[in-house]
């Protein structure tokens, strides 16, 4: 196998784990601040069934930290075996938020071990509802770090290349890049945004599957609130986002958005296709490029005229910005009209079809993160470190990459089934009504 190989191979491995783990790793920060307002809001309003919601959600939290620990070890196993060359540069600059990526892990592990043992242990809630906390911080800032060297990798700084011997160099530096802000925030608050939709998909299936308790419409209830919380948070980050890559990655923006001509005024292209370099079929929103770069319609925005071919990114982003933006947007609409149908008391919104609508809302949130991903990193291409390393020239020239390949595959199917089952057969053999009726039989025999 050539080197050329290697690379696609390390190409491919590296983006079917980051596209397998992110799921997991997703929920795995979102799923924790979940279930401290579902306790807080139990506590508050001296509701069992919130607090059972958030013990239920625990549960199933944990079966999907556990895949998400094996799939974090394989990112960290393959960053060094398929892209030696980056990690001998990038790990003696942006070692230190790996290495505290790693602490905030330990540390929500630890308080989450702590909360699961002493659920009946604690008479005051309140006072078991502060264990969440550091969970809640734990899992945020663990996304925060991973963030951070991702963020490095669209913005590298913080040291200087002499002859090709790395000197000067500041770790602070180079975690505070100018990339950091906007895509910190994204990530955690997409996360957040995320969870609350997977999570209300699964009480919207209950209650389509003929359970009409009182617990299954207080959760779907929560969980589009936050959704709608988090998803108008995660446009207003996006429009950072997008003024960001306009200062400092704009051959990103201009693929994404198929500008290919610089110029003031430049229209905003929704959909389309490109036939033979022409955009066929879009939808242009008259200057919408130039307001989401510079806040202004009469602004000039670089176009890819502007950059040599070998450094434009593949034209393909277009239509993952395009799926990501629309299902955002989606989700906004959705939950919005469920909330406010529900005050109102519209009737579509107690129906099947609508119903069906939130439960696709889960799934439909995980592929918006993973069109995110996708845009983000391949986006950077043809850059492993923007300006100053090529994809082709960080990856191992190893000719076992292939091989790899597969057995990570296999790897990934078998989490993948085996999380789904487990999850599946636990709240299957042990379903809400069932759990109720325990709960209250224990109460009225304490009180005995």
């Amino acid at each position: 196998m050539g080197n050329g190989d290697s690379v696609f191979f390390s190409r491919v491995l590296t983006e079917l784990t980051l596209s397998f783990h992110i799921i997991y790793a997703t929920i795995g920060v979102g799923v924790p601040l979940m279930i401290m307002i579902a306790q807080w809001v139990g506590i508050k309003k001296n509701d069992e069934h919130y607090i059972l919601l958030a013990r239920r959600w625990t549960r199933g939290f944990v079966i999907t930290v556990a895949v998400g620990v094996v799939t974090g070890t394989a990112i960290g196993l393959q960053l060094s075996l398929l892209w030696p060359n980056f990690m001998e540069l990038a790990g003696n600059t942006i070692a230190l938020p790996l290495f505290m990526e790693t602490f905030a892990f330990f540390f929500e592990a630890i308080f989450l071990g702590i909360y699961i043992y002493t659920w009946d242990r604690f008479k005051n809630q309140k006072k078991h509802l502060l264990l969440l906390i550091p969970v809640a911080l734990g899992a945020s800032f663990s996304a925060i770090f991973i963030t951070i060297v991702n963020a490095f990798m669209n913005a590298p700084q913080g040291f200087d290349l002499v002859n090709g011997e790395l000197v000067n160099v500041s770790p602070l530096l180079a975690m505070f890049n100018p990339a950091m802000p906007s895509k910190v925030a994204h990530v955690v608050v997409t996360a957040y945004m995320t969870s609350a939709f997977v999570l209300a998909s699964i009480g919207a299936f209950r209650l389509l599957k003929g359970s009409n308790h009182e617990y299954h419409k207080k959760a779907l209830l929560l969980t589009m609130k936050l959704g709608l919380i988090f998803s108008i948070a995660t446009a207003v980050i996006g429009d950072f986002s997008g003024k960001y890559l306009a200062e400092y990655q704009p051959e990103k923006l201009a693929a994404a958005e198929w500008h290919f001509e610089t110029e003031a005024g430049a229209p905003l292209i929704l959909y389309g296709v490109l036939d033979n370099g022409e955009v066929k079929y879009a939808l242009k929103v008259p200057f919408g490029l130039s307001i989401l770069a510079h806040s202004n319609p009469n602004a000039k925005v670089i176009g890819l005229d502007q950059f040599s071919k070998e450094d434009v990114p593949p034209l393909y982003i277009h239509y993952l910005f395009d799926l990501m933006v629309t299902i955002g947007m989606w989700l906004i609409f959705l939950s919005l009209v469920y909330l406010v149908g529900t005050w109102k008391k519209w009737p579509f919104i107690f129906s099947k079809w609508f119903r069906w609508l939130m439960v696709l809302g889960g799934p439909f949130s995980i592929i918006a993160i993973e069109a995110g991903w996708w845009l983000d990193e391949v986006g950077r291409q043809p850059w492993v470190l923007r300006g100053i390393m090529r994809t082709k020239d960080a990856a191992t020239a190893s000719g076992h990459v292939d091989t790899m390949l597969w057995l990570f595959a296999g790897l990934y199917l078998i989490l993948g089934i085996g999380s789904a089952f487990v999850l599946w057969r636990m709240f299957r053999k042990n379903p809400v009504e069932q759990e109720l009726a325990d709960r209250a039989a224990d109460k009225a025999g304490d009180m005995k």
